[in-house]
């Protein structure tokens, strides 16, 4: 019935068919106002399942907005669940809201501790604030990953055959009204001028084996210390390269680039979304007022992948001023590893020429 409304509209105000338009839009007028009415009837909410805790294995992650404090995150699990029900591993892919402060500690090859339903094992909750016991469980434990043949979905929900039924259906209305109308409808389409065919512009892209880009953002209150500032811009830098995993970040007053190589492995890269954005403008306070530089001009925030026996992306950030140049190192969780002030060796990373001019 929708199809076949807006073809009538259309066909209304290509033949100058008043009846036709009224029809059509009365009828589309109609159909809003049963969904309208149809989505005020909500059905009374009975008590949430209860489910089982386990552990589950992250895959790969992915923020899907940054407008407020909760963020959209698709999540790929790898669910253990508890060996008494002797169950497989097995995986399943979900969408939760994610606080900003709380994203950092949710990284590819993570583990994280869910509530799952037996009966629905496709009914997949991470829980954001275990009990101390499982805290401890989930930072000791290792999961394997299931193979993707365990992957396991709703059976009642098949989003692909319903949208092809409305699209068919929708396709059908329209159909409908169009050939009722044929007649006077080619006529007077074939009696006008009709503009040549444009040639449809295709274009075509390659994937290359490395890449670089940057953004630069403008204006007095446009720093990238202003909070969710980073990581906004940082999912930006995401869908331009079309990946997460890079090699190397490099964030400054104004400027955020990012680099990777597809030929690394993935020890030698990092997610993007895996990053403490929200704990680095106060790393960069401290590095800016406590080494020793009084008069900071400028600092730049260099995050590479782990070396050695580090675990997830090292960050250094680096401070100039009159008085020299200081650097403070984090790791993958904001927390600070080593400081040095104006004068002090450099006991860091081995060769690494990390001084911002």
């Amino acid at each position: 019935m929708t199809g076949a409304a807006l073809a009538a509209v259309a066909v209304g105000v290509i033949l100058e068919d008043v009846p036709v338009f009224a029809a059509g839009g009365g009828v589309l007028a109609l159909l809003i106002l049963f969904a309208v009415l149809g989505g005020k009837r909500r059905p009374a909410g009975g008590e949430p399942p209860v489910g089982r805790l386990a552990l589950a294995r992250i895959e790969d992650l992915r923020a899907t907005g940054g407008e407020s404090a909760d963020v959209p995150v698709k999540f790929r699990l790898t669910v253990a669940p508890d060996p008494e029900e002797a169950r497989p591993a097995y995986r399943v892919k979900i969408t939760q809201h994610i606080n900003l402060v709380d994203l950092p500690a949710y990284r590819p090859r993570g583990i994280a501790v869910v509530e799952y339903r037996p009966d629905k094992p496709w009914d997949v909750r991470i829980v954001t604030r275990p009990t101390p016991e499982w805290f401890r469980r989930a930072e000791e434990a290792e999961v394997d990953s299931a193979p993707d043949s365990t992957l396991v979905s709703n059976p009642d929900v098949d989003e692909g055959s319903w949208c092809l039924l409305v699209l068919l259906a929708f396709l059908a209305g329209a159909v409908l009204v169009v050939l009722l109308f044929r007649g006077p409808l080619f006529t007077a389409v074939n009696d006008e001028d009709t503009p040549p065919n444009s040639p449809s512009a295709s274009s075509s892209s390659s994937t290359s084996r490395t890449f670089t880009t940057s953004t630069t953002v403008s204006g007095p209150s446009s720093s990238l210390l202003a909070f969710g500032r980073m990581r906004a811009t940082a999912m930006e830098l995401e869908s331009r390269v079309d990946t997460a995993y890079v090699t190397e970040v490099t964030i400054e007053d104004h400027r955020m680039a990012v680099s990777g190589d597809s030929t690394r492995p993935p020890t030698e890269t990092f997610h993007l979304q895996s990053l403490p954005y929200e704990l680095l403008p106060a790393l960069v306070r401290e590095a800016r007022t406590t080494l020793g530089v009084r008069t900071p001009e400028t600092w730049r925030i260099d995050i590479t992948p782990p070396t050695g026996k580090g675990v997830g992306p090292r960050v250094r950030i680096t401070v100039t001023g009159p008085e020299g140049t200081t650097h403070l190192d984090a790791d993958a969780t904001g927390r600070v590893v080593e400081r040095r002030g104006v004068g002090e060796a450099d006991s860091g990373r081995d060769g690494e020429a990390g001084e911002a001019g």
